[in-house]
């Protein structure tokens, strides 16, 4: 086993030295660990619920944080002369609990109620999950600081190893489903092994490696092919506390009639549609016939929203129950009209426009794999809409394609489609469609002929319609930023009567000029005859909180006063469906929002995982060092405390704030996921690589150097992004994704940087050489509790908030810098 000594520091214990090995294990094991991680956040939207999805990402982070503080908390165990042998195992204990951690949380039903027991089985999910990447975190810290003279290259192979992870899983969900991914990710890791224990020399653990490799690559394999013929072993149990459910409403199973994942959602399709059955909707009139029937299939995406297709052959007889539907109002006001359907979905919008024998239909569809479904693998069923000569399907994100589009619209229709299902990618970090944003609206009423109408669909809870003022208030703005003199004159919005069980819809209708006369005659008969109940509309409102939101004017002083927040959004802050004020968290009154106390209770977690990831980043921090330290000997480590919790905070908050500005940019918080995580760590990756030869009496130069250069390019990032981003906001997705990535580079470049040369530096040093597992524990721990906070600050003040208290904490960095290595 090769040794070195370190000359340049007197009375250096030799060091081990990395070989090819070890920076191929290290990249594998972090390619596995961020899989594993991002996976997670896909099977946590379909077992639990969108909003425990970014919990996934808190207890990756923890789990690794813990793994340093292990390596430093027993230096017996992991001591330097073993590491090669330490590396393997805990790489071989990673892949192995990769798979069993996986398997248990698939047979284990989490309640989620808020009960004790829902509690305790929360906890115990997070344990559950947490055990891979402790161990993961376990090899890590062992590879980033056993080898402190090549900490930049394998920092470098370590975030290279994480980007590539990132893409990977968009890979394999095009081929596989969420559960066969995992285990490639076990695979990558038991390869990671299989690097390691060649160092190790240890014929044992490259066996046990090599054989769980072939298995699981054999299993991983054999088990595709069986998902692409729909016969899957490895099939999740307990969807939302149901075991096997297989949707709501009248077409539950316990096996779907198909199911497809990738990289967007888990889809599947709910029965057969071989028998009649009532128009499924939750908005339909109460006079709709009664013995009106259809043939229908539901398209359930992560078992939290439904898309509906419908048999059609082409007859627009078959369509009249349509008509009864409260989304489709506006087709009431406008005839022969051009209509643009944004989320078209199982097609039963695009249905609406032909029921209404209109002029024609664009309709845009974001998910490729649920085009896929309808016309291709149910084209007979739903009529083949695509080759309908009326229709137009467009494969694209809704907003972006309507900021570049030359044609306008009559109606431009969006229905319920960024239910909770666009929220899975990660709930939080990812939440918000672009769609529900000031920006937005003054983008689709400009698409607008002069008579043309925009039609917004949303649940409605009589007691406290939170959703409905925040849409009054949205329509306003927007309207009176396109210079409409008087915005409630465009306004009008309708509701059903309340329902004995299940949620109440409001339909929104703006138009681009001011309804005329004829409209409101038309509308309140058609409201009367269907008997659905007017809430706003020019003459009329419901309550003088809707008269008074329908005038912008009014909001300075109106909206303080409301109890829930209900402020138009905006693309810095979009968060359209999260309405409770921070300091309202736990006032838990105002949780009560109907159907939609859902979206409130997003809110809670969120306020629980700040609380937890508190205590905890505290309890990383302190704990060890009162076990292993003496108060005495800490003289001296606040700067480099300083400096570790600076860059993990740092680097956390600028990518949890670039994460949620390209989500709105890029339209699909997936689109946002991969570009932004594979920038910012392959970049980051380079930037570690660059200051690979900086060792000695360079380092403190280069350290401080290299974070004041890194405070200059985040302070132009932070100054041009907005304007650059508005001004390609309408350009093609892959011109879109360009700009980010170019965006993103230089900034990952300069970030990847500190984080090695403060390592190297700490490790010159005799006073902290001990301490650089704690240093490493620091950096996670605090990664983890920005992660949360990040959140905070952009749903309280806004992303671009987030993003300037990520460069505050790079500014406390470089101050903790000059403090440690003033000499």
């Amino acid at each position: 086993m090769e040794l070195s000594g370190n000359p340049k520091v007197p009375g250096a214990q030799p060091q081990q030295v990395a070989s090819r090995g070890t920076y191929a294990g290290l990249f594998l094991v972090t390619l596995a660990t961020l899989a594993f991680q991002t996976l997670l956040t896909r099977i946590f939207s379909v077992t639990l619920a969108y909003h425990f999805a970014f919990l996934a990402v808190s207890i990756g982070m923890l789990g690794m944080t813990s793994g340093a503080i292990l390596v430093y908390l027993f230096p017996g165990v992991f001591a330097p002369d073993r590491v090669h042998r330490q590396l393997a195992f805990s790489s071989l204990v990673f892949a192995v609990a990769i798979v069993f951690s996986l398997l248990t949380h698939l047979v284990t039903p989490v309640i989620t109620d808020g009960s004790i027991l829902s509690i305790y089985s929360i906890v115990w999910t997070c344990l559950i999950v947490s055990a891979p990447f402790v161990a993961s975190g376990v090899c890590v810290a062992l590879a980033l600081t056993r080898f402190p003279r090549q900490v930049s290259q394998l920092y470098a192979a370590d975030l290279a190893g994480a980007a590539v992870g990132c893409v990977a899983i968009v890979t394999l969900l095009s081929v596989t489903d969420g559960p066969t991914a995992i285990v490639a990710a076990a695979v990558a890791a038991n390869l990671g092994t299989l690097c390691f224990a060649r160092e190790a020399t240890s014929r044992s653990f490259y066996r046990l490696a090599l054989v769980s490799a072939v298995g699981l690559s054999l299993f991983f394999v054999g088990h595709t092919v069986l998902v692409r013929q729909q016969a899957p072993l490895l099939r999740i149990s307990w969807v939302r506390q149901v075991l096997g459910q297989g949707g709501p409403g009248p077409f539950r199973a316990p096996v779907p009639a198909y199911e497809r994942w990738n990289s967007h959602s888990m889809i599947r399709v709910l029965g057969q549609g071989n028998k009649l059955v009532k128009p499924f909707g939750w908005s339909m009139s109460p006079t709709l016939p009664r013995g009106a029937r259809v043939f229908q299939k539901l398209l359930d995406i992560d078992a939290g929203a439904l898309t509906v297709m419908t048999k059609y052959n082409g007859s627009p007889e078959m369509l009249g129950y349509l008509k009864y539907d409260l989304p489709n109002l506006a087709h009431h006001l406008r005839s022969d009209a051009d209509v643009l359907v944004i989320g078209a979905g199982g097609g039963r919008d695009v249905l609406s426009a032909l029921a209404f024998d209109q002029s024609s239909v664009v309709a845009v569809e974001i998910n490729a794999h649920i085009l896929d479904i309808s016309h291709r693998l149910n084209g007979d069923f739903t009529g083949h809409l695509d080759t309908n000569p009326k229709v137009t399907y467009v494969h694209d994100e809704g907003r972006s394609w309507v900021a570049r589009s030359k044609k306008k619209f009559d109606i431009i229709q969006i229905s319920m489609i960024d239910s909770w299902a666009a929220t899975a990618a990660g709930a939080f970090v990812l939440t918000e469609h672009a769609l529900y944003t000031i920006d937005a609206w003054k983008s689709f009423l400009t698409h607008l002929n002069d008579r043309g109408i925009l039609t917004v669909t949303r649940y409605y809870f009589p007691a406290n319609p939170g959703a409905a003022y925040r849409l009054t208030a949205l329509a306003a703005r927007a309207l009176a930023d396109i210079g409409a003199d008087n915005p409630r004159d465009h306004i009008a919005i309708v509701r059903m009567p309340p329902k004995a069980s299940g949620p109440s819809m409001a339909t929104i209708l703006v138009s681009r000029s001011p309804f005329s006369a004829r409209d409101l005659t038309e509308l309140e008969a058609v409201t009367d005859r269907m008997k659905f109940l007017p809430t706003l509309n020019p003459k009329f409102a419901e309550n003088e909180i809707f008269e008074q939101l329908a005038a912008p004017a009014n909001h300075a002083s109106l909206l303080p006063t409301l109890p829930i927040n209900v402020a138009p959004p905006t693309d810095d802050n979009p968060f359209f469906f999260h309405m409770l004020r921070f300091r309202q968290l736990f006032q838990f009154d105002q949780h009560r929002q109907g159907y939609m106390q859902f979206n409130m209770r997003a809110v809670y977690v969120l306020a629980a995982l700040l609380f937890a990831v508190t205590i905890l980043t505290l309890i990383f921090i302190f704990v060890p060092l009162l076990i292993k330290t003496k108060l005495t000997n800490l003289r001296g480590l606040a700067p480099w405390f300083l400096v570790f919790a600076g860059i993990g905070t740092g680097f956390m908050m600028i990518e949890i704030s670039q994460l949620q500005r390209l989500a709105v940019f890029l339209g699909h918080p997936v689109y946002a996921l991969t570009v932004v995580l594979f920038s910012l760590l392959l970049s980051s990756g380079l930037g570690s690589y660059s200051t690979e030869r900086i060792a000695g009496s360079d380092i403190k130069r280069a350290v401080r150097l290299r974070l004041g250069l890194l405070l200059v390019v985040l302070v132009l990032f932070g100054a041009l992004t907005p304007l650059i981003l508005e001004t390609f906001r309408g350009s093609v997705t892959p011109v879109r994704i360009a700009w980010s990535i170019f965006l993103l580079l230089p900034i990952g470049f300069f970030m990847g940087m500190p984080f090695p040369l403060s390592m190297k530096a700490a490790s010159d040093s005799p006073s902290t050489r001990e301490l650089t597992p704690w240093l490493w524990g620091i950096n996670g721990a605090t990664s983890v509790l920005a992660s949360v906070v990040a959140i905070v600050i952009a749903m309280t003040w806004g992303i671009s908030a987030a993003f300037w208290c990520g460069l505050a904490s790079y500014v406390a960095a470089t101050v903790g810098v000059f403090l440690a290595i003033r000499s």
